[in-house]
């Protein structure tokens, strides 16, 4: 992890890097003879199951908050060569502890309990990040590949119940290691163990978590990893984005997850959902109901009855 205070000598801007003689190049990468400058993430720039959720751009005025997001548009988020672009970027050199997964779980430190939603956690490509970004990085799992543990977490980490949990601890602006590692993660067995119609839970949190998060080329390591490969060998290109889809992916996740933590009252279910006044607020205006509650109750019955792969229409 890198201290945006302690390490800003290894940060390069455009400018330093095009008076130093390096050159863009691939997406959000930069080039000088055999270095390589890959971007370095903040918190700002990731949101849930999204790794290009805004680039930063500077605000020359603020003394204080100089780098501010921009949010991608859904043009933008639509083409999967379309990577963020951050306010620094870092030698390879001084990153090559991500070695060999090409990518990592990250989570936004800075949050509140006021917030639309407190933990909020996503997959990042190889690629420096400070620290109000801390990663996990991934080891191998039992089936042999990295990936097996962090779409676990991941999903886990973006449950609403999960959140609803951590909004419990939070006190403050930071959601701190020590409060995430007091927080109740569903073990391994469990996915393996439950069991919705022919489909273990950990099947269906693994095509989630997979299509939510690969949505641009540069998350193809993770899809590697996942085995998300044609004949050949070679990796599928991303998954589109589109945003009805992924709300209801999110919905059904969390309908898996209040399974997973016991809580199947659906008053209780919807007694959580009331606790993130932001979300209802903007699903209201937008589609006049909670949709995303609505949908969780909805995909909770069907993965109830045993039938997994049923399409909702609400």
């Amino acid at each position: 992890m890198l201290d945006m205070a302690n390490d800003s000598e290894l940060f390069l801007d455009p400018p330093a890097m095009i008076r130093s003689g390096a050159y863009p190049v691939d997406g959000n990468l930069w080039k000088k003879d055999d270095a390589i400058y890959f971007p370095l993430y903040e918190g700002k720039m990731v949101q849930a199951y999204d790794h290009r959720a805004a680039d930063i751009t500077l605000a020359e005025g603020n003394l204080f908050r100089p780098g501010q997001g921009d949010d991608l548009t859904f043009a933008e988020h639509s083409d999967p060569s379309r990577f963020p672009l951050p306010r620094y970027w870092i030698d390879r050199k001084k990153i090559d502890w991500m070695v060999p997964t090409k990518w990592c779980l990250a989570i936004k430190d800075i949050t509140s309990v006021t917030n639309a939603r407190t933990f909020i956690a996503c997959l990042i490509p190889f690629s420096g990040a400070g620290h109000t970004l801390p990663l996990i990085v991934p080891i191998k799992g039992d089936d042999g590949s990295y990936s097996e543990t962090a779409f676990y977490l991941l999903a886990n980490f973006n449950a609403l119940v999960l959140d609803y949990l951590a909004r419990q601890k939070v006190h403050g602006n930071h959601l701190a290691w020590y409060l995430i590692e007091q927080l109740p993660v569903v073990r391994k067995e469990k996915y393996l163990h439950t069991r919705f119609g022919q489909k273990t839970a950990g099947d269906l949190v693994r095509a989630a978590a997979l299509e939510l998060t690969y949505t641009a080329y540069d998350m193809a390591p993770f899809a590697r990893d996942m085995g998300y490969v044609d004949e050949a060998g070679e990796v599928k290109p991303p998954f589109a984005w589109d945003e009805d889809r992924r709300l209801r992916l999110r919905a059904k996740l969390d309908a898996i997850y209040f399974h997973l933590y016991g809580v199947n009252d659906r008053d209780d279910v919807r007694y959580i959902y009331s606790t993130f006044p932001i979300v209802e607020r903007e699903e209201m205006a937008a589609f006049n109901r909670y949709r995303s509650r609505d949908f969780c109750l909805a995909y909770m019955n069907a993965l109830a009855a045993g039938d997994p792969d049923a399409e909702i229409d609400l």
